[in-house]
């Protein structure tokens, strides 16, 4: 079996997806994306499929580790992404071509479902009770939230008092017996962090999330002893040696993203590093279907998985365009019940993309740019 052809479709509301395919018909989908950079990842797609065309796709060790470190300068989100893709793209093929799932030719699974969570917004707070009481009503036991617009460099007592509250809002609806993570998503200093942290450890949340920058690794050591809330990131780092500063800190979670570190290869090895250090996985994933199914077949095989995101109602997306459901031909690999995706075995990921509908979202394309938010000075503030 030899790899022919390898497209990429850019498709609504800002995915990327590829399709890898074979001489003998058998064709595997990944999902190669940097949100807002998605042509750019493109671009290195095609470059690195320079190097796959005519090769057997069944060597994907080999394969990740050409196309991770073939060339002088390495790493990065752009690269890892496209290796991520092709990667996910080439573990497809392998189970369809042995007509077995991702995660039997992975040493089988450890468990028959894996929680999920939904997310509910939380840059704006008016609709917030809403939005995390349609998630209970429709069967999910957790939520994820942002924490805060832009803040200060040095939150206020107001700034502080209104993290508390939105977090208290959501704690109110959910009850004692289901979790809310709280995103940070990098707004805070690191000053900031160390006020804002302890204020939210009456309310339990699961775990905050990217309290720190992820170029202040330095610094997360301090944090985390100075947080009585567990602490997560990762959805910005690309490999092991990105997680392993992380992970020596003593974060309670780690967040690689299918997309992003590298695809099913280097996410299984750093959610081994994470088992070392006594740190669980949640994967990133506020992606398409196919990154997804890729995290779930993760999720099957990893004994120190927590929980695991997807993106149904994210609140980044136009649901009017284009949802995780719009480019699969069956959704039941994706019908959360009790909050909950249930293993199947069908082979490869686990998904049938539907490519008509796949190939029509290309021709429309799209050109998705993450906002660029200032302070009240009119200077830069984190988005």
């Amino acid at each position: 079996m030899k790899i022919i052809r390898v497209e990429t479709f850019l498709v609504p509301p800002r995915w990327l997806f590829c399709r890898v395919e074979t001489d003998d018909g058998v064709v595997g989908w990944g999902e190669p994306v940097v949100e807002g950079r998605a042509d750019v990842v493109r671009a290195a797609v095609d470059v690195l499929a320079e190097y796959l065309i005519g090769k057997d796709p069944a060597r994907i060790q080999d394969h990740w580790q050409v196309l991770s470190k073939g060339g002088f300068y390495r790493g990065g989100p752009v690269l890892s992404s496209a290796v991520a893709g092709l990667d996910q793209a080439l573990w497809d093929i392998a189970g369809k071509a042995y007509g077995a799932p991702v995660h039997a030719l992975l040493g089988g699974p450890v468990r028959e479902r894996a929680r999920v969570y939904a997310w509910v917004g939380g840059d704006e707070p008016s609709a917030l009770a809403d939005q995390v009481a349609a998630q209970v009503d429709a069967g999910f036991t957790a939520v994820k939230m942002n924490a805060a617009g832009v803040t200060s460099p040095l939150t206020t007592p107001a700034e502080t008092a209104a993290v508390v509250e939105r977090v208290a809002v959501a704690r109110e609806v959910l009850g004692a017996h289901r979790d809310v993570a709280v995103d940070f998503h990098g707004r805070l200093t690191p000053a900031s962090a160390r006020r804002v942290l302890p204020e939210l450890a009456p309310l339990h949340p699961l775990f905050a999330e990217e309290p720190l920058l992820p170029d202040q690794a330095r610094l997360l050591p301090g944090l985390v002893a100075a947080s009585p809330v567990p602490l997560a990131t990762g959805e910005r780092l690309y490999g092991r040696a990105d997680f392993l500063p992380a992970l020596t800190a003593g974060i309670a979670v780690a967040q690689p993203d299918l997309s992003h570190a590298g695809g099913i290869t280097e996410v299984l090895r750093i959610a081994a590093l994470a088992e070392t250090y006594g740190a669980l996985l949640a994967p990133h994933c506020p992606l398409g279907p196919i990154a997804l199914a890729a995290s779930l077949q993760i999720a099957w095989v990893t004994p120190n998985f927590l929980i695991q995101e997807q993106s149904r109602g994210l609140h980044y997306h136009d649901e009017g365009v284009a949802d995780l459901l719009s480019y699969v031909v069956d959704t039941e690999p994706f019908r959360f019940i009790d909050g909950h995706a249930h293993r199947t075995d069908r082979p490869g990921l686990g998904v049938e993309i539907d490519e008509a509908a796949v190939r029509a979202a290309d021709r429309r394309g799209h050109a998705w740019r993450n906002p660029v938010w200032r302070q009240p000075d009119g200077s830069f503030a984190e988005w």
